[in-house]
């Protein structure tokens, strides 16, 4: 489904993150679970280093919350101001309420404020950000923070070599502004979604259990090879990225930087490939979070807009692949 720029521009305000405070090198995370691998193994297969891993204190709430203050403090807007939050995660705190609820207390957004959580597992964040849009467009809402935050440390099966190897915990948060001020001018901010899935592939990326199946959160249970496959189809898909540029008569040369999601460094580059995309145009930050599921995409933002590389005017392209299968594409004309 290709969700194509609207009248009004929505604009990138400011980006904020938080990890948590325990950093694992692989050889520190084999060693404290005690799994059959070696650096060399994980580093030549995934691309990772390192991961952040919460401790007893710390939660995908914490984390959201840390990392949608950040975003505002960045931006220097209050949160009274903001009247759209959306959490993308699949790994929440509770059942219900939704984490972004919860959120929304600790910040004491107003009562008026859009609340809820998007799950897309690790396609959520830019399917919440599309959901943030929307809700400007059709709302007297002026500013919308959207979050994605997971631990999936809290879901991984240890004795799974191949799978709990690949992930990390953290949160990246984005703050968008409706501007009005400029009806007619060159389009900026969101210029487009391109959103699918393939639910027929859901035993292929799954948990083991859930809340209506097995009272329990349940552990990641993937298939690698299907995954690989399909993630490098997907966000190597040319149609998808034409989708979205086309309409503002823009090229994949235009773009500036390609954001993906960090799920493995070899899918990255495959799908980098599949788009003739030079590597030096892609973000790459797998190898420090590892893969942060719905978080991965934000974290990255934030990353490359505070060490510069991501600037105002610049075109930013954002491909997310995960379960469901979902997979989504955005460009942003940045600031």
């Amino acid at each position: 489904m290709s969700l194509p720029y609207t009248s009004v521009p929505v604009r990138v305000v400011a980006t904020g993150s938080a990890l948590p405070a325990t950093c694992l090198s692989n050889a520190q995370f084999i060693a404290r679970h005690n799994i059959e691998s070696s650096d060399d193994w994980i580093r030549s297969r995934t691309g990772i280093t390192q991961r952040y891993m919460v401790n007893e204190s710390e939660s995908t709430f914490t984390l959201a919350r840390d990392a949608a203050q950040r975003a505002l403090q960045t931006a220097g807007v209050d949160a009274a101001q903001v009247g759209i939050l959306l959490v993308a995660t699949c790994t929440p705190n509770l059942t219900f309420p939704s984490v972004a609820a919860m959120v929304h207390g600790a910040l004491g957004l107003p009562a008026q404020c859009v609340v809820l959580d998007v799950n897309a597992a690790c396609s959520g964040f830019i399917h919440a950000l599309s959901v943030a849009n929307g809700l400007l467009q059709t709302t007297p809402h002026t500013y919308a923070l959207v979050v994605g935050a997971e631990t999936f440390s809290n879901v991984l099966d240890y004795s799974d070599r191949t799978t709990s190897v690949l992930f990390g915990d953290g949160a990246g948060a984005i703050l968008l502004k409706k501007d009005q001020s400029a009806p007619g001018s060159t389009p900026s901010g969101l210029l487009g979604f391109v959103l699918g899935a393939d639910g027929t592939k859901g035993p292929d990326l799954q948990s083991t259990a859930g809340v209506a199946q097995g009272r329990t959160a349940g552990t990641v249970q993937m298939n690698g090879r299907e995954v690989f496959k399909h993630a490098v189809r997907q966000m190597g898909s040319a149609a998808d990225i034409e989708a979205v540029l086309t309409p503002h008569n823009l090229t994949m040369a235009d773009i500036d930087w390609v954001v993906p999601h960090q799920a493995n460094l070899r899918i990255i580059e495959a799908a980098a490939q599949s788009l003739g995309m030079p590597m030096e145009k892609v973000i790459v930050t797998v190898d420090i979070h590892a893969n942060t599921s719905a978080a991965t995409i934000p974290l990255a933002l934030d990353v490359a807009v505070r060490d510069g590389r991501i600037k105002p005017g610049q075109l930013v392209l954002l491909q997310a692949f995960g379960a469901g299968f979902a997979w989504s594409t955005a460009a942003i004309r940045w600031g």
